[in-house]
């Protein structure tokens, strides 16, 4: 048995070789555990995460009772336990890579002050033309699904629409939307704030609590709003609701006035005074 005095100078030595980058390892290292546990509680992960955690046990069990074959049967499943966790997790562990790329660490913001004005100045048209046309959609009752892309790339749902890299304006969106139209069943997508691509196809929801009162174009909204930081937005053709599905939430009942102030909220920059330093400074200072 480990004696008083032994215990206090090993403490006393674990003190005496603390490095300040141990501090910032031990920081680092409690952030990601506790961004894995948030991550894993929020998706069809944890319910995984249980799984494996069961297997670890029985693993443990099946060598303490030594049962054998159980044994081998474990150890060979856990030595390619990363090959078969890759391929079980692949769609979490892409939208974990993806938000990982979106975040501020990863992302230098090279781009110069007036490009920002630019994108800025682009964006704000591009928001009133959106709630100039919503309202009018869902007086109508016309079905509509328009999808702002933001951090992560939509290239590949672009790809199975119609290019169309337009300035948008409350006609051009109604005509697209229009009951004729041989793009209003698809989505529109707004890139850096144009039109740029309609009658897209995107990936339906794999939530089994939705409403049974939501049609395609709201499973298709937040599947959307899964897959990626896109702002979804939906105009219902049974009752003209406006919706918006951002983040994998799906809130109903906008007005022009608080779909303008969601969009502006989401999509200008914040106006600080960092603002006027050039954007690799902002950046670290960020």
């Amino acid at each position: 048995m480990i004696s008083f005095s032994d215990a206090w100078l090993n403490l006393v030595n674990v003190v005496k070789s603390f490095r300040p980058t141990d501090v910032l390892d031990i920081l680092i290292t409690s952030f990601l555990v506790y961004k894995l546990i948030t991550w894993a509680k929020v998706t069809r992960t944890g319910q995984l995460v249980k799984g494996l955690l069961a297997l670890i046990v029985a693993y443990f069990l099946a060598d303490w009772m030594q049962l054998q074959t159980m044994k081998y049967a474990m150890q060979y499943l856990f030595s390619n336990g990363l090959i078969l966790l890759a391929v079980i997790f692949q769609p979490e562990l892409r939208t974990a890579l993806e938000r990982v790329g979106r975040s501020r660490i990863s992302q230098l913001e090279l781009f110069s002050h007036q490009e920002e004005k630019s994108a800025d100045q682009q964006w704000r048209a591009a928001i009133s033309a959106i709630c100039e046309a919503a309202p009018v959609l869902s007086r109508q009752k016309t079905g509509a699904l328009m999808v702002i892309e933001r951090k992560s790339r939509l290239g590949e749902i672009i790809k199975t629409g119609t290019i169309i890299d337009s300035v948008p304006s409350m006609e051009l969106i109604g005509n697209i939307f229009f009951h004729n139209s041989p793009l209003h069943d698809g989505a529109m997508i707004l890139r850096d704030g144009k039109l740029y691509a309609a009658g897209c196809f995107l990936p339906l929801s794999d939530n089994y609590d939705i409403s049974k009162q939501l049609g395609t174009r709201h499973r298709a909204a937040l599947g959307m709003s899964e897959n990626s930081d896109a702002l979804v937005i939906v105009v219902s053709e049974e009752n003209g609701v406006i919706s918006v599905a951002l983040e994998g939430k799906l809130t109903r009942g906008y007005d022009a006035e608080m779909l303008r102030e969601l969009l502006e909220k989401t999509l200008l920059p914040e106006k600080k005074s960092e603002d006027k330093k050039p954007g690799f400074w902002r950046a670290i200072a960020k």
